[in-house]
């Protein structure tokens, strides 16, 4: 077998590239996420907006009413954090300073993503409350999150801890 610098009979892991290099390849696999929370986010944060104008929402009691307007908050941090990379980036673009970007975007992603886990858990919480007033909404909703815990933070951990050296 001959690798990619001609070696015959070894096998390196992990990619040749500058630090330019990387943090190109890096910024592009970060704004392809940021694409499918951002969405998310978005649509989310549309759909809390418009309740406060729905004929239910003067009927619902003070809890409801703070419930929801933690949700909006949430929602709209969590917005800012998960639109904030684009807005880094058009910023700094052509400053060189793209790897230090790729570590703030990086970051801000992160946050949005945690806001993002409030803003759905508030919001569930939230209807479930109004759907039905039963004991077990709070079960319900530790339930969910313990699953978006999993899929978003403990499985990619996981897998990072196991397969990664670093």
């Amino acid at each position: 077998m001959v690798d990619a610098d001609g070696e015959v009979g070894t096998r390196k892991r992990g990619r040749t590239e500058t630090e330019d290099e990387r943090a190109d390849r890096m910024w592009g696999e970060l704004i392809q996420e940021v694409r499918v929370a951002q969405t998310g986010v978005q649509i989310l944060f549309g759909f809390l907006l418009t309740v406060v104008f729905t004929p239910r929402y003067p009927q619902l009691g003070q809890t409801e009413h703070t419930i929801y307007i933690i949700t909006v908050v949430l929602g709209a941090a969590a917005t800012g954090a998960l639109i904030g990379p684009v807005s880094l980036h058009r910023i700094v673009s052509g400053r060189r300073v793209k790897p230090q970007a790729v570590r703030w975007a990086s970051r801000l992603t992160f946050a949005g993503l945690v806001l993002l886990l409030a803003t759905m858990t508030s919001a569930l919480l939230l209807v479930l409350r109004v759907a039905t007033h039963d004991g077990y909404v709070p079960w319900l909703v530790a339930g969910v999150v313990a699953w978006y815990l999993a899929c978003w933070f403990v499985l990619p951990l996981w897998t990072r801890h196991r397969y990664t050296t670093k």
